[in-house]
């Protein structure tokens, strides 16, 4: 008997992941904290439109969030219309929320002695893994629990893989954001370069892409960058609120992060600029416009 599923946070990301757990399972319920996106949802995919994360609890054993920070994960399991006293004994939380992993193990606390399983499992891929049904999950928590939702998440992953105990998932992205910022910023110090020294950007990036250099980011930003053109992928805001995770976790432990520490003042210099929704790779822009 397939579980019956509930997916919590419609937005650029939970959008397409919830469209793809309905195309697999017609036993799904969606809320979104704005209605009118559920409303939208519900005329491209079939599910229940549920009006409270309590609702969501009431009618499924598997509930997947995808919203924006700690306070919001918080909320919509323990706040005011939570879902925490109506959760169903066994029922397991899937969490994608990118947050600290404090918070994990704050939610495991919570839950567990009600016999109720919590995943941390952020994801990596950004809106075009979304959509393509093509993210990397990693996940931390119980093992057996993981085990029991691992096959459920397929419909939008190609690859998932165990991290450890709760907030080992939390933990390995944060060294994902660590590694896309000083890539980025490397690209777009190259790109700058390039075009400083009078080279053909194009014909540049082609070879260097094709070497030691090559990376996602190089692949599937450059030609955008030199088109100065920001609007497609992660936000610089949500950069920093993952910047500001990391940061503070390497603070508890002593742990340097000297680039790390400089990109986000960089990507701050951009939301001074009020370029708070351009994607990412506006570290270019930065080093052209507004430095």
């Amino acid at each position: 008997m397939s579980k019956a599923l509930g997916f919590i946070g419609l937005g650029v990301m939970g959008f397409p992941m919830a469209g793809h757990l309905a195309n697999q399972n017609n036993n799904i319920s969606v809320f979104n904290r704005t209605s009118e996106k559920s409303k939208i949802w519900n005329t491209k995919y079939k599910g229940v439109i549920c009006n409270s994360p309590a609702e969501i609890a009431k009618l499924s054993d598997v509930i997947m969030i995808c919203i924006g920070n700690d306070s919001d994960v918080r909320d919509v399991i323990a706040g005011k219309d939570g879902m925490i006293n109506y959760l169903k004994q066994g029922s397991i939380i899937v969490d994608h929320t990118t947050t600290s992993s404090d918070l994990s193990m704050e939610m495991n606390e919570l839950l567990n002695p009600n016999d109720i399983f919590y995943i941390d499992a952020p994801v990596s891929g950004g809106e075009a893994g979304a959509q393509s049904g093509q993210l990397s999950i990693m996940a931390g928590g119980d093992k057996e629990a993981f085990n029991l939702v691992e096959n459920i998440l397929e419909p939008y992953t190609k690859f998932i893989k165990y991290m450890g105990p709760s907030g080992s998932g939390q933990l390995t992205k944060m060294v994902n954001q660590i590694c896309i910022a000083g890539l980025i910023q490397a690209l777009a110090e190259g790109i700058n370069f390039s075009k400083k020294v009078g080279l053909n950007t194009q014909d540049v990036l082609e070879v260097v892409s094709k070497g030691a250099a090559q990376s996602w980011q190089m692949d599937n930003r450059w030609k955008t960058m030199t088109q100065n053109k920001y609007d497609y992928g992660f936000a610089v805001d949500l950069m920093r609120k993952d910047l500001d995770i990391v940061l503070k976790e390497a603070d508890k432990s002593n742990i340097s992060l000297d680039v790390t520490k400089i990109i986000n003042e960089f990507y701050k210099d951009i939301q001074d600029a009020e370029g708070g929704r351009w994607d990412t790779s506006s570290l270019l822009k930065r080093i052209e416009e507004l430095t």
